[in-house]
């Protein structure tokens, strides 16, 4: 890969290593952008290999419960995305995990999707996951995040098609997110020989895969990281350092260990 594209140098280097990735979720601003920080270290001190952080959003698609709580108490603490980015500015020195934002388009659009991409950049952002940008409108988008070194990751999901499938493995430069269960983040998770069978068609498309959506314990991150080039755990996350910090570390600590 080209210097500058971190999340699929860092993937590759870790599967060159024989080991699977663990990317955590957070969202950004939940309750506050000071305690975000100190939740970004303590995910990197955990042995975060790559950072999914979220924008919060007044309408999301495909958030649960938990992540649309921790949305709404980010937007309530007064979190913007013009804010996550200068925030991000600051602690680029600090955090040294590859950050990827994930954004619903409306924040963007409303941002300025050129001026976004070039304040992602200066940031320090190493990808982007737009949950409602279908690969049929990607290109500006895809073309931007390449002059800018930022790796885009679509999300496939258990009903996409063979043909589905390449396009979404094509516009992704960084991975293919796995979603998956059919639903909501946070809903159970359940895979049998079917999603086996899947995932295998998605990861010989030739590029990593990292699956998310349901991942609630050790136990599980084990058996998909079985499967999976990385594991993303988001609502169990988020749910821990709502309910309990101290708590939240060995969790997190759990689930790097498993996978």
């Amino acid at each position: 890969m080209k210097e500058g594209f971190k999340v699929r140098s860092k993937l590759e280097k870790i599967k060159a290593e024989g080991k699977k990735a663990f990317i955590p979720y957070i969202m950004a601003g939940d309750p506050n952008l000071e305690t975000t920080a100190e939740r970004l270290k303590i995910l990197e001190q955990s042995g975060a290999d790559l950072i999914e952080l979220g924008v919060p959003f007044s309408d999301p698609l495909a958030d649960g419960p938990t992540i649309q709580k921790a949305a709404e108490r980010a937007l309530s603490s007064g979190t913007t995305l013009k804010k996550i980015l200068q925030f991000l500015n600051s602690l680029k020195v600090e955090i040294k995990s590859p950050i990827i934002l994930m954004t619903y388009l409306n924040p963007v659009y409303c941002y300025g999707v050129k001026r976004f991409f070039q304040d992602a950049s200066k940031a320090g952002v190493s990808g982007v996951i737009f949950p409602d940008l279908t690969v049929e409108e990607a290109n500006p988008y895809i073309s931007l995040a390449k002059k800018y070194r930022i790796d885009t990751i679509f999300l496939v999901a258990p009903t996409s098609t063979f043909d589905r499938i390449k396009r979404i493995v094509k516009a992704s430069t960084g991975f293919v997110y796995y979603v998956s269960i059919t639903g909501i983040t946070g809903a159970s998770l359940k895979l049998d020989s079917t999603f086996q069978k899947h995932i295998d068609i998605v990861k010989k498309a030739g590029k990593p895969v990292c699956l998310g959506f349901g991942v609630s314990n050790a136990e599980e991150a084990k058996y998909v990281s079985q499967h999976a080039d990385g594991v993303i755990v988001g609502s169990a996350i988020v749910k821990a350092f709502h309910e309990s910090p101290e708590y939240a570390r060995d969790f997190i600590k759990s689930l790097r260990e498993a996978i």
